[in-house]
């Protein structure tokens, strides 16, 4: 038997214990093999999912800029139209998906200081422009007031029927101007500019239909159970009220329409009743004017429209200084109605017709056996007396020599208007009596006498003032400028 040598076993022994080595480095390499691989297509995943996240961002960023764009362009434009123009909308976020979000919020915290930057100095601007306007407007109304005056004292120095036209045309055109000037400046922060004394409702109104164009077409229906009148505070921010109201009236309808006034008396105030016959308004025309005339915020000249419109304006800040009321709605006849309500505590008082006689060119009251001097309340064919158809603006006479005032005690019975005495001057001369006396027995006068004596007088003749000498009216002799 052949022996192996050992040096072959040796050899053997080696190759088989090579063979497990490879083996085993053999399943160890292909284990390696298997962890490369998990871990690229791990990688590879990532990798994936790191481009979609890329590409997300790229997109959101994007997003994120049109939306700025979208900001500065076309939100930040509409939102500074809209602070002067409310109707204007201003547009939301271009990209819904960022509602909610912090990029949401920033951008609405830009739209909210950008707006607060504007109001403010908008404000600023228009406070400048209002101090500017109040200035001015109170220099020219004090010089008009001084032409007012100059062309008055022609009227009555002047004997020509033709130049005394003129300047009564003259003053009715001062007069136009006076009012604008006013308007203004009560729209601006400035006082009315005038003071009087406490005046009656009826001679009031008619003062402020003098101030007007188309003065002949208001009809003037009083229905006053007492002699009620303004107190001094309150007389001529009312008259502006009216005028206002009444100018409003006669643009918005044909001048062969008529405009009625009607004063009535409640319980606890008394109400002046404009009616047209005109165009009327819609219902937001209405609201607006509702919250002009309420005077409830801070009124901005830029939101009167260009050419500006004061009337309501002004109105309503004397409204929220004064304490009266105004309301419009649509008129029964089709056009537009407006209700001034006075209340009479603390703005109306009762006058003694005794001591303070009321002006023939206002309109009587209903009264029982008493007739009604309206619908023509001046002269046709005459121009405006605007300053002599106002309530009374000069002070109480002084006393004269030898008279002394006795004051006459307040008279109020429950469920009335507060009445007011006026002082009245008691002669202690029996000639004052007898002339007092004279006076009071004198027949009232018709209605065409009145119209008859009150275009003499305003023509300047000397048969007027003859005429006005000889029989005075009833009216004090310093009626009011309006």
């Amino acid at each position: 038997m052949t022996s192996i040598p050992e040096a072959l076993l040796w050899c053997l022994s080696a190759g088989t214990a090579a063979a497990v080595v490879l083996a085993a480095l053999s399943i160890r390499a292909r284990g390696q093999r298997a962890g490369l691989r998990s871990r690229l297509s791990a990688a590879e995943e990532q990798n994936s999912a790191t481009l979609h996240s890329n590409t997300e961002l790229t997109a959101r960023l994007r997003a994120t800029e049109a939306e700025i764009r979208h900001l500065a362009e076309t939100r930040l434009p509409d939102l500074t139209l809209a602070l002067a123009h409310p109707h204007v909308p201003v547009p939301g976020l271009m990209d819904a998906r960022f509602a909610g979000t912090d990029a949401d919020r920033a951008l609405s915290a830009v739209l909210e200081q950008v707006s607060d930057a504007i109001t403010k100095e908008r404000a600023r601007v228009d406070a400048a422009a209002q101090s500017t306007l109040r200035g001015a407007t109170t220099t020219i109304q004090a010089l008009l007031y001084q032409l007012q005056t100059a062309l008055q004292e022609m009227q009555h120095r002047y004997d020509d029927p033709s130049v005394a036209q003129d300047l009564l045309n003259a003053d009715f055109l001062n007069e136009q101007a006076l009012r604008r000037v006013q308007a203004t400046g009560v729209v601006c922060g400035a006082w009315p500019g005038l003071t009087r004394e406490d005046s009656y409702l009826a001679e009031l109104v008619v003062g402020a239909t003098s101030r007007l164009r188309g003065y002949d077409r208001v009809q003037v229906s009083n229905q006053l159970r007492d002699p009620v009148a303004v107190v001094a505070r309150a007389v001529e921010p009312v008259a502006i009220v009216v005028t206002e109201l009444l100018a409003n009236a006669l643009h918005h309808s044909h001048r062969e329409l008529p405009v009625t006034i009607t004063l009535q008396q409640g319980n606890r105030g008394a109400s002046v009743i404009v009616d047209d016959y005109g165009v009327g308004m819609h219902d937001d025309e209405i609201k607006a004017a509702m919250e002009l005339l309420a005077g409830d915020d801070d009124l901005l000249l830029t939101q009167l429209g260009d050419p500006p419109r004061s009337g309501f304006a002004a109105a309503g800040q004397l409204v929220r200084q004064y304490g009266f009321g105004v309301h419009v709605e649509p008129s029964p006849y089709g056009g537009v109605r407006a209700v001034v309500y006075i209340p009479g505590d603390p703005l109306l008082t009762v006058l003694d017709e005794s001591t303070q006689p009321m002006s023939v060119m206002a309109p009587l009251p209903h009264r029982s056996g008493v007739p009604d001097r309206s619908a023509s309340v001046l002269p046709t064919g005459t121009a405006a007396p605007a300053a002599a158809a106002a309530p009374a603006a000069s002070a109480a006479p002084a006393p004269q020599p030898g008279e002394r005032f006795e004051a006459a005690p307040p008279v109020q019975q429950e469920g009335e208007l507060p009445r007011r005495r006026r002082r009245r001057p008691v002669s202690e001369s029996p000639a004052g009596e007898e002339s007092a006396e004279r006076t009071a027995s004198l027949p009232p006068r018709s209605p065409e006498e009145t119209g008859s004596r009150w275009a003499a007088l305003q023509r300047g003749t000397e048969s007027g003032r003859a005429a006005v000498q000889s029989d005075p009216p009833r009216s004090p002799e310093g009626n009011a400028q309006s």
